[in-house]
């Protein structure tokens, strides 16, 4: 006989609820400000909570940027989870950098700490950050080296110089650029982005 989960709370829902739109708001201004800009004030105002009761979910900004961090981790692992097994290794490689486009021009995507950042320092200490970062790492790596093997991307390339350069177009700049000169659209923006990512700028 299969015994029934615990039934959560009405007051244990609202906490979940509360601390998942906590998340959201978090992942979206990681994304518009950057860590180093972002205050609890900035968080708790776009909730519409006290921030007396944002620290009862969060006791520090690092802690709440590591947890959504996190997060944005497993969406991507989920991503990566739901393309298809028989799609080609530099299609799934096309098809991240375009979602993680998307989701960058939505706000959607964190910016990536700086270096001297103290979220950086926070992250390297997070072992649900780092174990979930080996495991998204590890999985593009595998097809870039599986779409180097079928010519779709240079084999003079070091793996780990395409992943970081894959890595880098989730917090391209030039995204940005692109949105603020009001000359394209998202839909264009990606195409172009994606376009020089993976053709480069010589002529063809």
């Amino acid at each position: 006989m299969q015994t029934q989960p615990p039934k959560v709370s009405f007051k244990e829902q609202m906490h979940q609820a509360r601390e998942e739109a906590i998340l959201q708001s978090a992942c979206r201004l990681l994304g518009e400000k950057a860590f180093d800009a972002m205050t609890m004030d900035d968080v708790a105002n776009a909730v519409g909570i006290a921030k007396a009761s944002l620290y009862k979910h969060f006791c520090s900004k690092e802690e709440l940027c590591s947890a959504a961090m996190v997060q944005i981790l497993g969406r991507v692992q989920t991503y990566l989870a739901g393309l298809p097994a028989e799609m080609p290794p530099l299609d799934k490689l096309r098809a991240l950098v375009r979602w993680s486009l998307e989701r960058l021009l939505t706000n959607e995507m964190p910016l990536l700490p700086s270096r001297n950042s103290t979220l950086r320092a926070v992250l390297m200490a997070n072992k649900d950050y780092l174990n979930g970062l080996v495991g998204v790492s590890d999985q593009i790596g595998e097809w870039i080296t599986e779409a180097q093997a079928q010519g779709g991307i240079s084999p003079s390339l070091p793996p780990i110089v395409v992943l970081y350069t894959l890595y880098a177009r989730a917090c391209d700049p030039v995204v940005s650029f692109l949105k603020e000169s009001g000359q394209y659209s998202d839909a264009e923006i990606v195409d172009l982005v994606v376009r020089t990512c993976f053709d480069g700028l010589a002529a063809r």
